[in-house]
């Protein structure tokens, strides 16, 4: 959820001019984020991680009114600290903050004040949540890839934020423990290494070396087809695939990364060497547009992995607000197991949720379009939040 304001935060701060009228949504969902993130780092020492027992919510297949199984809140503290999570939150803080510096000047101080007090807490008590909420948060909400990286992170959102030295130093001081071993085209809700090259790259310059700089390169080189150091796979039909579910995650994470990268490279007419193959600006917009454009329809299928947009889109979605009858049809109470015979029907979701992206087709270009196949059909809005950025960004260009 961090993940998702940080990156609806960072495609305002970016494309926020070619949002035009859809601006006003964007404020609105960010602040829905922000606002739930101040009440969960509301206590000092603590940060409320998760709400729920996934084991009992995941068996229940009702809809949001009706839920019944316990709201029991999981907090991360001094003595069970959470370091990912917490410096997540002091991102999407930090980015957020800068999103309303223009327009709230008041809660923007107060975003990015809390920003501050939520990071020193995840890097004086480090450690990983999945120690201490491994029992309730694993295996469904899992860091694999350590803190590290979420630190270094929340340091460099601060810095943007503040510009203060401290940051600077802290970005310069730790950027060495991160995962060597992750490969340099990783970047999502729980890896954060490319997104932290890409942000860096543009605020700390005057380093030398310039690993940033460098590594960013990389990671254009570890996305593009044609590179020679690719270490990810295409559809036939030209769909960036990364193993695991949700792939549309990866599509639109990393073509928001080649977007935002190619905006200084265009600015100092560079281009990267990806051994004996150039890449240039406008190469690295022409992929991020094609998954764009795949997403929205073109691709094998001719089918949008947009809810409710197109001729054809999916329409058994995973999602449970979806696929069961509005409270308007059917007001009476549908309980924990009542809401199967939803699930299992062959029937399409009888409420669209507009503008919602699915995990997406396979490594062949197919897509079941199943309820029960999660992996392939689920929306989750960090798939949609990077996806924000750039439509914006080719609405208008």
């Amino acid at each position: 959820m961090a993940f998702s304001i940080t990156m609806l935060a960072w495609s305002v701060l970016e494309f926020g001019q070619s949002l035009g009228t859809d601006l006003q949504h964007s404020l609105k969902a960010i602040q829905w984020g922000t606002d739930y993130l101040l009440k969960a780092t509301s206590i000092p020492g603590f940060v409320f991680a998760q709400v729920g027992d996934p084991y009992g919510d995941h068996n229940c297949w009702e809809r949001p009114e009706d839920m019944d199984t316990p709201r029991t809140p999981y907090a991360v503290s001094k003595e069970f600290p959470g370091s990912e999570v917490s410096a997540e939150i002091a991102a999407a803080l930090a980015a957020s903050s800068m999103v309303f510096r223009p327009i709230n000047r008041g809660y923007s101080a107060r975003l990015l004040k809390r920003a501050r007090m939520v990071f020193e807490f995840a890097d004086k008590y480090r450690g990983s949540y999945n120690d201490s909420l491994g029992p309730w948060a694993c295996p469904f909400y899992c860091d694999y890839s350590g803190y590290q990286d979420e630190l270094v992170w929340g340091a460099a959102w601060l810095l943007r934020a503040t510009k203060a030295p401290y940051y600077r130093n802290y970005v310069l001081a730790n950027i060495q423990n991160l995962d060597k071993s992750s490969s340099f085209a990783e970047f999502g809700w729980d890896t954060k290494h490319a997104g932290i090259n890409v942000l860096v790259s543009r605020l700390i310059k005057s380093q030398t070396p310039k690993p940033f700089i460098t590594n960013a390169d990389k990671f254009v080189c570890s996305v593009l087809p044609e590179s020679p150091t690719v270490s990810v796979s295409y559809s036939p039909g030209g769909l960036l695939i990364k193993p695991g579910g949700s792939n549309l995650q990866h599509a639109t994470a990393l073509s928001f990364l080649l977007l935002v990268y190619s905006r200084p490279l265009s600015k100092d007419s560079r281009v990267i060497h990806c051994g004996n193959v150039v890449a240039t600006p406008a190469r690295l917009l022409q992929v991020a547009r094609s998954q764009v454009d795949y997403i929205l329809g073109s691709n094998p299928l001719n089918m949008s992995y947009m809810v409710g947009y197109g001729k054809k889109f999916p329409e058994r979605i995973h999602h449970r607000g979806s696929s069961l009858p509005s409270i308007t049809l059917h007001p009476q109470h549908i309980d924990c197991t009542g809401g199967a015979t939803y699930f299992y029907t062959n029937n399409p979701n009888p409420n669209l949720l507009t503008g919602a992206v699915v995990g997406g087709p396979d490594i062949k270009d197919s897509y079941a379009d199943s309820r029960a196949d999660f992996a392939h059909s689920e929306p989750t809005t960090y798939i949609n939040a990077p996806l924000v950025g750039l439509l914006a960004y080719f609405k208008s260009h």
